[in-house]
């Protein structure tokens, strides 16, 4: 089933969700490969099988192998990052911050795919997970690489879409 296809399934009081979706699918100044890469990583990011089942068909044939594990890796990552940084952020106890955080984060320097694009969407998953403290690194990062406003919030809108069809559909 393709992710266009899946939405449809939403009711109609989520009618929104759908004509978000199918406008981000239709963007053609988005690149392909940063285009599908997000939605996959914001599904992964989602934790919700159908939705990763619908968005893996949609990006099959789109997206080559290395930079459709990026997606998935970036998700898995920043589902541990972004627990374990949320927790540093909000402790009042600021020692925390000066603690090495001693998780294996390997996947970072071996992502295969460009800098920017897993950059963009680690920053969406955060986005998802509610971590300020990781959306604000990797934002800076971006911002350090030139990437443009415009960019980095298509990023957080896939974000925004993926996750609400998400929680949407797990209600049905």
């Amino acid at each position: 089933m393709s992710l266009k296809s899946f939405a449809e399934t939403l009711p109609d009081y989520a009618k929104d969700l759908r004509l978000n979706l199918s406008s981000m699918l239709a963007d053609q100044v988005a690149r392909e490969g940063l285009k599908y890469g997000l939605l996959l990583a914001c599904a992964h990011g989602s934790g919700y099988k159908p939705l990763v089942e619908a968005t893996e068909a949609e990006v099959a044939g789109k997206l080559d192998e290395p930079t459709a594990n990026a997606a998935r890796g970036a998700a898995a990552i920043m589902a541990m990052n972004n627990v374990y940084y949320r927790f540093v952020h909000l402790a009042s106890n600021a020692e925390y911050g000066t603690l090495p955080a001693k998780l294996r984060m390997n996947f970072l320097g071996q992502h295969g795919t460009d800098k920017d694009d897993f950059e963009l969407y680690s920053l969406a998953v955060s986005a998802m997970n509610g971590c300020g403290m990781c959306i604000d690194s990797h934002e800076k990062l971006l911002v350090q690489h030139g990437v443009k406003a415009e960019t980095i919030q298509l990023a957080a809108r896939t974000a925004a879409v993926m996750k609400a069809i998400a929680t949407v559909h797990a209600t049905l």
